[in-house]
């Protein structure tokens, strides 16, 4: 019976249908037990065994009912073991999946994060660069509203970028020198426009500019890119070098020319200096040549004054005279300098020179002289950048003449740097245009009357101090704004100063 024990559990685990099997059998064998009665009449001894046949019966069945309780079990238990493990390998299967998705997202995060780091870092350092550029760019849309706005933007109009992107471009920069059909037509035709050499003047001074407009590209970007860079030391170089060209093909004319007027200038100045000696009371030839033709000399003095012939002889030697000086100034243009350059002071010339001035004009401008004490001595001709200094100041008085200003004054500045000693000569005048003072160093270039002038004052000043001194020599000068010249001079002169452009100011070296 232990068997059963030892199946206890399993019988109480499947109680109903057990009960039902052993129901079943008790009452087979009962059944059959009281037919055995009815038809024989056994003993006792054969009622017992025949009892003990039928436990041990039910035992089997229950044994057997046991057994295949114990196998369907293991069965379940084995298919419930094989789902188990089936289910955690799609739970490993699933997971690894969701791990393997989560790297995935977290990859793909990590590519936009750094993709956008670059985008922020490529917008920061294109920011940069435009930024840094000297040129004023602004980017605009094709109605003319403000894109972009650069650092140089900022600091010609004094508007911040904040203030003026989204605004239009007329009111944020209504001094721009093209208007927003320029801009449309530029758009439209997809080809770059460019205006060169814009003049424009801030405080009192010429500077010049160029301007262009660039369409967009972009076939989801429709604008335009507006830059505009400050060409002025380039316009200056540019008339610097064209105005040397003219000096040296204009020098070489003059030296021809000057050769060849001074032989019949010469006759002439001889011929009337002979005409004067031949009238001339003094020489006791005159004297006998008149008396064997029956007249005095004071007869003949009288016709000549009377004629006006002596006049005329006085007109054609002044004139002679002129010519002379004519000659000579092209001939000093034309020819470097004779004179030994050495060392001097370059202060004591200038207040020399205003000296000079004050005792040969009376009407002359009040003068303000700014000499920097410390200026130290420059080589070369004293006397020729006296010459110079002396047109200058002459053209200054001149020009206050002509203005007619209530308190005209001439200022002299003086100064110097590490290589240069600058003399500015300035006034308060009317000033010029920019097409006068483009071909004011010119020779035989005058806005004087016939008469009053040569047009050779500047132009020899100019080679006197480009071609004999090394330096340079500019002129500025706006309408009703005044006149100033600026002339730098280098402190150890043209043959000590090596390898040096003579013809580019000091900034350029």
């Amino acid at each position: 019976m232990r068997p059963a024990t030892n199946h206890a559990p399993h019988i109480r685990a499947i109680t109903p249908h057990r009960q039902a099997l052993f129901g079943s059998l008790l009452a087979v064998g009962l059944g059959w037990h009281s037919e055995v009665l009815a038809a024989t009449s056994l003993s006792e001894k054969n009622w017992l065994l025949i009892i003990i046949v039928v436990l041990l019966g039910l035992q089997s069945a229950l044994i057997i009912g046991l057994q295949r309780s114990r196998l369907n079990n293991k069965h379940a238990r084995h298919a419930l073991s094989q789902s188990q493990k089936e289910l955690e390998a799609k739970v490993r299967d699933r997971t690894e999946s969701l791990h393997l998705t989560n790297d995935q997202l977290y990859q793909e995060i990590g590519r936009h994060e750094a993709t956008e780091l670059l985008l922020r870092e490529t917008q920061e350092y294109l920011h940069s660069i435009i930024n840094s550029m000297p040129s004023v760019i602004i980017g605009v849309t094709h109605r003319g509203f403000v894109t972009h706005w650069n650092a140089a933007a900022e600091e010609k109009t004094g508007i911040n970028s904040a203030s003026a992107l989204g605004e239009h471009l007329r009111d944020v920069y209504p001094t721009l020198p093209v208007d927003g059909d320029i801009i449309g037509e530029t758009i439209e035709a997809g080809a770059p426009y460019l205006s060169q050499n814009i003049q424009e003047s801030y405080g009192g001074e010429l500077h010049y500019s160029d301007l262009t407009i660039y369409p967009l590209i972009a076939a989801q970007a429709i604008g335009a890119v507006i830059r505009i860079d400050d060409v002025t030391l380039r316009v200056r170089v540019e008339n610097m070098m064209i105005q040397n060209e003219k000096m040296l093909s204009l020098g070489e004319l003059a030296a021809g020319m000057a050769h060849e007027i001074n032989n019949p200038l010469s006759t002439i100045l001889h011929g009337v200096q002979n005409i004067y000696r031949r009238i001339s009371p003094t020489l006791a030839a005159n004297q006998q040549a008149a008396e064997r033709h029956g007249m005095t000399l004071s007869q003949l003095t009288s016709y000549l004054d009377e004629r006006r012939i002596s006049q005329f002889l006085e007109d054609i030697r002044d004139a002679g005279e002129r010519s002379a000086d004519i000659v000579t100034n092209m001939l000093d243009f034309s020819r470097t300098s004779s004179q030994t350059q050495r060392p001097f002071d370059l202060g004591h010339v200038v207040r020399h020179g205003v000296e000079l001035l004050a005792a040969e004009r009376a009407s002359l401008p009040a003068i303000e002289l700014n000499i920097d004490p410390s200026l130290e001595q420059i080589y070369g001709s004293a006397a020729e950048i006296q010459q110079v200094l002396l047109n200058l100041v002459r053209n200054a008085a001149q020009a206050l003449a002509e203005a007619n200003s209530n308190a005209p004054l001439i200022r002299i500045t003086v100064s110097q740097c590490e290589k240069y000693a600058t003399v500015h000569v300035e006034d308060n005048g009317a000033g010029m245009a920019d097409e006068v003072a483009r071909h004011i160093f010119e020779p035989f270039f005058t806005t004087k009357e016939i008469g009053q002038g040569t047009g050779l004052g500047l132009s020899v000043s100019y080679f006197i101090v480009t071609e004999h001194h090394g330096g340079t020599i500019d002129v500025e000068s706006t309408l009703g704004g005044g006149t100033r010249f600026t002339i730098k001079l280098p402190k150890a002169g043209p043959q000590r100063e090596a390898n040096v452009d003579k013809h580019l100011p000091n900034n350029l070296h």
